[in-house]
């Protein structure tokens, strides 16, 4: 994608942290975060600038180097990418917006309290949450709860509502409780318009597949 030389000091972290991953958050899925965001954007801002292009492209590829559920000290990871030339080389405020969105876009930071994200930011946290929804969000949602130790489906164990992170990284549940406890509920949480588009359909998808599942799974 146009802009991605400039940033390859950003995308190599980027892969050597996340390359390896196994629950949904490798280095694909913050590609793709990246690159939708940008899609999205030029779609909704066809005067979009080179800076636009950039700081989306910046906190898609960044955005789950810090995460805690993936790394292990998410403040030296913090400030490995403050040292990173393409970071280094961008105005204050566009450095702020960069490390605001990143530390505050996460489902789970937003349980207790919603942050209010830059413009550009809420382009990528619909992303990201988009990367959750479809075919590769049922990958995804399968490969985290396998990784986690979660059972596929267990009639005896309730769906939940969380109300804080420590109680949505910590609660007894199974991967098809996760697609009405969180992912189902993505859609009504868009900020753009083209990620209301997009979650939409992919919303659609998945709500075809739980059937499909339910189908099969009631069978005598």
């Amino acid at each position: 994608m146009n802009g991605e030389l400039e940033i390859q000091d950003v995308i190599d972290l980027t892969q050597k942290v996340l390359g390896k991953d196994a629950k949904g958050h490798d280095f694909f899925h913050a590609q793709r975060v990246a690159r939708l965001a940008v899609k999205m954007y030029i779609k909704d801002f066809p005067d979009y600038s080179n800076e636009d292009v950039k700081l989306l492209l910046l906190m898609g590829y960044l955005h789950d180097v810090i995460d805690d559920k993936i790394v292990e000290n998410s403040d030296r990871q913090l400030k490995l990418i403050q040292q990173l030339p393409s970071v280094e080389r961008l105005s204050t405020e566009a450095r702020d917006e960069l490390f605001y969105t990143i530390q505050h876009m996460s489902y789970s930071k937003n349980l207790e309290r919603h942050y209010e994200l830059s413009q550009r930011g809420k382009y990528v946290q619909d992303a990201d949450r988009i990367d959750a929804l479809g075919a590769i969000g049922i990958a995804r949602a399968f490969a985290y709860g396998g990784k986690k130790g979660n059972l596929i489906y267990d009639p005896n164990i309730p769906v939940s509502e969380d109300k804080s992170k420590q109680t949505y990284r910590t609660k007894e549940t199974t991967t098809i409780n996760h697609f009405y406890e969180k992912l189902l509920k993505l859609h009504s949480l868009m900020n753009t318009t083209q990620g209301k588009i997009i979650a939409a359909e992919r919303t659609a998808y998945m709500e075809q597949f739980l059937k499909q599942f339910f189908s099969e799974w009631e069978e005598d």
